[in-house]
C-alpha cells in the first residue's frame, strides 16, 4: 500500500475527539480507527498487537539483530481538533502545484490564497493534498500515523537489520489527554519519537509550559428600566477582566518563544458569564506569573464588585519537555538530525508553539521529543500537505530505525 493510499483511508474515518466528555476515548468513533490500525498492524505480522480499554492501540515490531540495541517508540495520535469538523473529510489532490491561489471549493468558492499563506510558494512543483474548504484534512495526525506504518511496512518487507520497535497511538491528544491513561511501563521503549509536527525539516524538543484557566462570574441581571446601581453585567465584566491582561501577549500578536493568554471562547448574558482561557509560556518563571497575574486580576474585580462575583479554575496541561533532556538524551535528537540528512531533509530546531503528547510523556519517564509529518495550517479548512513532505517524513522514521541498528 502507497503512503497516500493509507493516509486517505485514515482522513475518511471521522475521529474528532470532544472535550466535554468525560470518557477515554472522548468519542467512540476513534475507535473505527483504532480497529483499522489493529487489523493493518496484524497483517504486517507484528507482535503484541491491542487496542485497550481506553482506545490506545499498541504494537511491537520484533527485533531481527542479535546484538542489543535501544528501543526505539514510534508514536501518533488518532483524534482530530473538535476547532473544526473532520466528518465526511473530501481531500483534493493538486499535481504540480504551479504556485497560484488554490480553489478548494468552485461551489462555495473558498480559496486558499497565497497572499495568507506564502509558504504555498515553497511547494511549486509537488504534489498538495488539501480540503475542499468544508472540514479539516486531518494531517494532524494522520499523516503521522502512515508516515509511521508506511515505514515499518517497507522495514519489513525490505528485510532491513533494525532492533525493536514499539507502537502506539493515542486518543484525544487533541484535547490534551493523548498521555492521560498511555502505559508507559507496558510500552517498554528506551525513549519515542511522536511524529506529529509542521513542516519538512521540523525537530521539536522544547514546548510551551500550558494551563487552562476557566472564568466564571455571577452577575445581577435587572430590568433596564431600573437597572441604575443594582445590575452587574457579567458580560462587562468578563470585558473589563480582559482588558486587564496584556494586549499584545496574544497568539497573533507573538511568535517562537513568546507567551501568551487567549481567550478561546465566552458565552453567558447579564446574570452569568463563562470564558474559557490558555495560558503558555515557555519559561517557567513567566508561565507563573501569567497564572498570579490572572488570579490577581480576579482578586481586583471582586474587591470592585463583589466577593464572589468572579472565580478562576485554572489547571496546568503540560510542561516544557526540554527540562527532560539532559546530555544523555541527546543523542536522540541528534539520531533525528543525521535521519533527515540522509534523507536530503534540512533539519530546522524550533519550540513548539504548543504541545504534544511527547510533553506529557517526557515528564512520564518516556523522553520523547517530536519530528515533521510535513503538514500546515492544521485545524481548519486550509490544512494543507504536501505528498513529498509526507513520504520524506516516512523516510526519517526508517532512518532512525536503521541509525541505530548500527
Amino acid at each position: 500500500m502507497e503512503i497516500l493510499e493509507r493516509f486517505l483511508n485514515y482522513v475518511a474515518i471521522d475521529t474528532e475527539s470532544n472535550e466535554n466528555s468525560d470518557t477515554c476515548p472522548s468519542t467512540s468513533k476513534q475507535l473505527d480507527l483504532a480497529d483499522l490500525l489493529v487489523k493493518e498492524m496484524t497483517d504486517m505480522n507484528l507482535s503484541d498487537v491491542y487496542v485497550d480499554q481506553h482506545g490506545y492501540v499498541y504494537g511491537t515490531v520484533a527485533a531481527n539483530i542479535d546484538k542489543e540495541v535501544p528501543i526505539v517508540g514510534l508514536i501518533a495520535h488518532m483524534d482530530t481538533s473538535p476547532d473544526f469538523s473532520g466528518k465526511d473529510v473530501k481531500p483534493n489532490i493538486i499535481e504540480s502545484y504551479d504556485g497560484n491561489d488554490v480553489l478548494l471549493n468552485k461551489e462555495k468558492n473558498i480559496v486558499m490564497k497565497v497572499e495568507d499563506f506564502p509558504n504555498l510558494k515553497k511547494y511549486i512543483g509537488k504534489t498538495l493534498i488539501t480540503t475542499d474548504g468544508t472540514t479539516l484534512l486531518g494531517a494532524d495526525d494522520k499523516a503521522g500515523i502512515a508516515s509511521i506504518l508506511h515505514a515499518i511496512d517497507e522495514i519489513i518487507k525490505s528485510g532491513m537489520p533494525h532492533g525493536t520497535v514499539k507502537i502506539a497511538f493515542t486518543p484525544d491528544e487533541e484535547i490534551g489527554r493523548g498521555a492521560d491513561l498511555f502505559n508507559v511501563e507496558k510500552f517498554g521503549a528506551d525513549f519515542a519519537y511522536t511524529i506529529d509536527g509542521g513542516e519538512i525539516g521540523e525537530l521539536n524538543y522544547e514546548n510551551f509550559n500550558a494551563a487552562s484557566c476557566v472564568i466564571t462570574i455571577n452577575g445581577v441581571n435587572i430590568h433596564p428600566g431600573s437597572a441604575k446601581n443594582k445590575m452587574k453585567n457579567a458580560l462587562l465584566i468578563g470585558m473589563e477582566l480582559n482588558d486587564m491582561l496584556p494586549k499584545n501577549e496574544v497568539p497573533s500578536a507573538t511568535e517562537l518563544r513568546e507567551g501568551f493568554y487567549h481567550l478561546n471562547d465566552f458565552e453567558g448574558n447579564v446574570e452569568c458569564a463563562k470564558m474559557n482561557y490558555i495560558i503558555r509560556d515557555h519559561f517557567m518563571d513567566s508561565f507563573e506569573k501569567r497564572k498570579e497575574l490572572m488570579n490577581e486580576a480576579v482578586m481586583y474585580l471582586n474587591k470592585k464588585h463583589g466577593v464572589n462575583t468572579v472565580s478562576a479554575s485554572m489547571k496546568d496541561s503540560y510542561y516544557n519537555m526540554l527540562e527532560k533532556f539532559g546530555d544523555n538524551q541527546m543523542h536522540i535528537i541528534e539520531t533525528a538530525e543525521k535521519a533527515m540528512e540522509m534523507a536530503d531533509v534540512m533539519p530546522h530546531i524550533s519550540p513548539i508553539r504548543g504541545g504534544t503528547d511527547g510533553s506529557r510523556l517526557s515528564y512520564m519517564g518516556l523522553v520523547t521529543p517530536n519530528i515533521f509529518t510535513g503538514g500546515f495550517n492544521f485545524h481548519g479548512k486550509f490544512e494543507c500537505i504536501p505528498l513529498e513532505s509526507l513520504e520524506k517524513s516516512s523516510e526519517v522514521v526508517k532512518n532512525i530505525i536503521k541509525i541505530y541498528a548500527e
